[in-house]
Order: structure tokens, then sequence, then C-alpha cells
């Protein structure tokens, strides 16, 4: 009778499971046709409803991820990936799965480690065309963004430089209008000095013309009172020295007539 029981609850576990089993192949299918309508986020929704009735739906986890892709909600996509690659055990699964790590990292402009997703998926999946194509692709992405990298450091630099440069031009052209202002400002101060100048000479020129204008004006033919009292005294010496002279004659002339008659005795 216990047999019976038992037997009959193992049946009815069968039964419900079974039921289950179909209910998430439904929902699976279901959500592959929209899926394939590209409504990926009812196919979302039924690969969510597919997990609910089997949790361990390799293939509903899997096609949510790729749903959840095509929705560019690449964070859940890659954690969806990512948690199934860690407990799969079986190489072609896991393949597919780093296959599409990849994708999502590259989509998510991880261009490296999307690399080694790939070469994670060939080592799984050596065979796989579309897994080398991918990773040839990430490569030469690589390429040229550490290229596009070193152009903008080279540019950086060069317009550093430039910079530079133009500082450098600008001082000097700053310093240049700078001489050309104290130039200007010294000749400025030149002229400036030769007008104040001018001026002085001019004034002096007035002052001296004033003073000559007040001093008093002698009639032609006249002399000043002065002149006359001067010219007295010259007649006055003139006179002296003149009867100095004769008188230094005579005084001679009588020397030689004593000496004569002397010489006559």
């Amino acid at each position: 009778m216990m047999m019976k029981k038992v037997s009959l609850i193992l049946f009815l576990i069968g039964i419900a499971f079974s039921a289950s089993a179909q209910k998430e192949r439904k929902l699976v299918r279901e959500g592959n046709d929209l899926y394939d309508k590209q409504d990926f986020e009812k196919a979302e929704v039924e690969y969510r409803k597919a997990l609910d009735k089997k949790t361990d739906s390799y293939e509903a986890a899997f096609n949510l991820g790729d749903a959840l892709f095509k929705q560019k909600k690449f964070d859940e996509a890659l954690k969806q990936f990512s948690d199934l690659a860690e407990k799969e055990m079986d190489k072609q699964r896991l393949g597919e799965l780093y296959h599409n790590i990849g994708n999502t990292l590259l989509s998510m402009q991880k261009t490296e480690e999307s690399i080694e997703a790939y070469k994670e998926s060939l080592r799984n999946r050596p065979n796989a065309p579309e897994t080398k194509y991918n990773l040839e692709y990430a490569r030469r992405r690589q390429q040229q963004q550490q290229n596009q990298d070193q152009n903008q450091d080279q540019n950086k630099d060069q317009n550093k430089d430039q910079q530079k440069d133009q500082d450098q031009g600008k001082n000097e052209e700053q310093q240049k209008d700078q001489q050309d202002q104290n130039k200007d400002q010294q000749d400025q101060n030149k002229d400036q000095q030769d007008k104040n100048q001018k001026d002085q000479d001019k004034n002096q020129q007035n002052k001296d013309q004033q003073q000559q204008n007040q001093q008093p004006q002698q009639q032609p033919g006249k002399i000043s009172k002065e002149d006359a009292q001067r010219l007295l005294e010259a007649l006055q010496n003139d006179e002296k020295k003149v009867q100095e002279k004769v008188q230094k004659e005579k005084v001679q002339q009588q020397k030689a007539k004593k000496q004569k008659i002397e010489k006559d005795w």
C-alpha cells in the first residue's frame, strides 16, 4: 500500500514537471517568435516567464541575454551571459557565451576586454568563423584607437608648442609695442624740451629788448655827460704826457749844452 502511494506521488510530480516544462517550452517559443519580429521588449517578458517556470532553462536564459543585448541593455546582458558562463561546463555553450560576452563588451567600447572574451570563446570553440572575424575586427579597432590616441597626444603637444610660440610671439609683440611707446614718449619729451627752450630763449630776448628799451637813448651827434667826462680825462692825461715829454727833452738839451761847454774848456 505504501509503495503505491509513493508511486502515485512520483507520477503526479512527473506530470506536474512535464506540464511545467511544456509551459516553459511554449513561453520560449513565443519569445522566439517575438524576437524574430524584433519585438525584443516583449520577447524579454516571455523569456522571463519561461525562467519562472524552469529556472535552469539554458535556452530561456541565453535568449534573454540576446533580447537584453538587442535593447542595448548592455550591463544586464553582460551579467546574464557571465552568470551562465560561470556555471557552464559544456565547451560548445561556453564558446557561444564568450562570443556574446565579447560582442557586448565591444558594444560597450571595452575593446581590450572584448578581445580577451573572443580568445576565450575560441579556446572552447576553435573553429568558429564568426568569432575569428569579430576578434580580428576588435584588434583593428584597438589599433585604430591607439593610433587615434597617439595622434591626439601629438596634436596636444603640437598645440601646446603652437600656444607657446604664440605666447612668445605675443610677448615679443607686446615688448616691441612697449618700446615703440617709450620711443614715442621720449620724442614727445624731447619736442617739449625743445619747445620749452625756445620759449625760454624768446622770453630772454623779450626781456633783453625790454631792458634795452628802458635805457635812455642818445641823440645822434651828442655824447652823454659820462662820456664827456671820460673824454676830458683822457685829453688831460694825453696833455700831461706831452708836457712830461717836452720837459724831458729840455733837460736832455741842457745836459748836452753843458757837456759841450766843458769840452771847449
